[in-house]
Parts: structure tokens; C-alpha cells; sequence
């Protein structure tokens, strides 16, 4: 049988759970005062995901912390970012501890955000196995290349837009590696850095479109209008920094064997954790 690794952005998973319930003020708060509606609802998303896609293998990433390189690099990365509310913070350690009883290995690094190691994991294990990504999150399309896709989760539960690099090309006319440029030209308010003041997608995809990389548009400055040419020379430095910040690394120090991260569910320890955090009709709502 041929390998299926389906990598989980646990993060991205949780706050689309949680935001989804807590709108309604439903936190499914449990006798012993314990909010459970992410993990409850990340589940569901989990099992929804392995029933479509039938994974062989599963790995769950995690930020580990708050502060990674990237702050080193510019202190304000996603420093306007709130803290999280309070009923969802108990539920960052219960996620993991569901993915455990589930027999699946929960992954992160200090210092790198699980998008890094997503990004690392993709790039070791597109060799052996058939990579997908299971997230929210558009920025991790730039992971896409041979023999891995990015599955995004849309509304609802069961719900994806895949992508590959060829539905990449047609639906947006740019490759993954043009994406960290687009970005670079356009910032990320929700990260916090600027990008270029004054380019935004529509015309950072136009240059894109026709020198292809940062690099060809600087080579070719003097052919830029003279606002395109002000706004790029003027934040300059923003401009590299911005693709760096944008840049998700594929070489960070893990190494997590394919094999140990084979899919075999525990019924018992499953249904031990399920009964203790007081899921209601896990049987017929999760499985």
C-alpha cells in the first residue's frame, strides 16, 4: 500500500474550532469547569479530514511559544496580536494530550512556528510518502511542489479547497515560490509588517507576472512607473525583510521518522480520553 502522510497545523485546526462555537458563547464547559469546544471541534475536523483522504500516516504540529527567530529579525512580529481568550487556554494542552491518546505524534520546535515544521517534514517526507497539509491557512500554498498538497479547510466541517502547484498556477498565474514575493511586496497586517506602502496584490502580481521574482523586478526598476519605482526604492528594506519574515523554513532541526507516525487509533485509549473530558455523543458526532 502506497504512503499517505497527512501533516495537521494544529493550531489553525483549534481556533477555527473554537471561534466557531465560541461565537454563541458555547465553550461546552465540562463538571470540572473545563471549556472543551476547540479540541471537540478540532477532532471533528480531524476525523472528517482522515475519512476523505484516508491517511496512512498523521503528524500534528504545534507553536511551541510565542517568540520564534522572526522576533529577533523584527521585534514587532505579530506583536498586535491579543492574547487568546481565556476558555481557549486551557485547551492548548488538552489538544495535544487528545493527539497522544489518538496515537498521534504532536511535533514542534522552540524558537519556530509549526508552519517551520510542516514546512521541514513536507520537504523529508514527499520522497517516500504522498504529503498533505490539513490547515486554514493560505500562507502554507508555498509549501506546494511535487508529491505534496495543501488541503484547506473551509466552512463547516468536511469542507476543502486542495491544492496543488498546477491549480496554484491556473487559479492565481503564479508558482509557490512567487507567493513569498507577492507577500514580501504586500505584508501581513495580521503578522505585522509592511510589505511595500502603496503596492498591493494587484499590481505586486502584475510585476510578478512579468519578471518574475523580486530580483527581476529590481533588475528592471528603471521600467516601472515612477510611483511603482518611488514606493519600492523607499522601503526597500522592508521589502527583503518582509520575504524573509514571509518565508517558511524547510530546514529546521527535526527529524521524525515516517514510521512512528503510522495511523492505528487505540479504541480503548480513545474512548478513555473522550469519556473523561466529558465529549457528548462522541461516538455518533466524531468517528
Amino acid at each position: 500500500m502506497s504512503k499517505r502522510v497527512m501533516l495537521v497545523d494544529g493550531m489553525a485546526l483549534l481556533f477555527r474550532a473554537f471561534y466557531a462555537t465560541a461565537v454563541s458563547n458555547y465553550y461546552m464547559i465540562n463538571s470540572k469547569g473545563v471549556p472543551t469546544n476547540a479540541v471537540y471541534g478540532m477532532v471533528k475536523h480531524l476525523f472528517s479530514a482522515v475519512r476523505e483522504y484516508e491517511p496512512t500516516h498523521v503528524v500534528a504540529c504545534w507553536d511551541m511559544g510565542s517568540k520564534t527567530f522572526r522576533n529577533d529579525m523584527l521585534e514587532s512580529y505579530k506583536a498586535n496580536r491579543s492574547a487568546p481568550p481565556e476558555e481557549m487556554v486551557p485547551q492548548f494542552d488538552l489538544a495535544k494530550e487528545v493527539m497522544e491518546a489518538l496515537h498521534i505524534p504532536n511535533v514542534g520546535l522552540a524558537g519556530y512556528e509549526a508552519d517551520d515544521c510542516i514546512g521541514t517534514l513536507s520537504h523529508h517526507y514527499r520522497e517516500e510518502a504522498e504529503v498533505l497539509i490539513l490547515t486554514g491557512d493560505q500562507d502554507m500554498l508555498q509549501l506546494l511542489e511535487p508529491n505534496v498538497s495543501v488541503v484547506l479547510l473551509k466552512k463547516g466541517y468536511g469542507n476543502y479547497a486542495e491544492y496543488t502547484e498546477e491549480r496554484l498556477k491556473e487559479e492565481k498565474g503564479v508558482t509557490p515560490k512567487q507567493l513569498i514575493d507577492l507577500k514580501a511586496f504586500m505584508g501581513d497586517s495580521s503578522d505585522n509588517y509592511a510589505g511595500v506602502k502603496g503596492i498591493g496584490e494587484k499590481t505586486a502580481l502584475k510585476l510578478l507576472h512579468q519578471y518574475g521574482t523580486i530580483e527581476g523586478i529590481l533588475e528592471n526598476i528603471s521600467a516601472l512607473t515612477k510611483a511603482q519605482r518611488s514606493k519600492i526604492e523607499t522601503d526597500l528594506d522592508m521589502l527583503h525583510l518582509s520575504r524573509d519574515l514571509a518565508a517558511i523554513r524547510c530546514n529546521v532541526e527535526i527529524d521524525f521518522p515516517l514510521e512512528e507516525a503510522l495511523l492505528q487509533v487505540d479504541e480503548e485509549k480513545m474512548a478513555w480520553k473522550f469519556n473523561e473530558l466529558e465529549f457528548k455523543n462522541w461516538r455518533k458526532n466524531l468517528i
